[in-house]
């Protein structure tokens, strides 16, 4: 890797948190809301989103489906 690119991951790795920091900042400023309260619930709403999308995500597996179009042809 070129020094550019170091000091481009180097700027982005610091860059990253704050972003993130800010908007945690302006969505609890929007609702009125601590922000430490804001941060755990959106933790908890991804949490859920991912459990949510992985058992979709199960259900309509190509193998899988086609393991079970398998065993009804049978």
């Amino acid at each position: 890797m070129t020094m550019l690119m170091l000091s481009l991951i180097r700027a982005l790795a610091v860059l990253v948190p704050w972003l993130v920091h800010l908007a945690t900042w302006l969505v609890a400023r929007s609702l009125n809301m601590p922000q430490p309260i804001v941060h755990a619930t959106s933790m908890f709403v991804f949490a859920q989103v991912y459990a949510v999308e992985m058992r979709v995500g199960k259900a309509l597996c190509p193998f899988r489906l086609w393991r079970q179009l398998q065993s009804l042809m049978r």
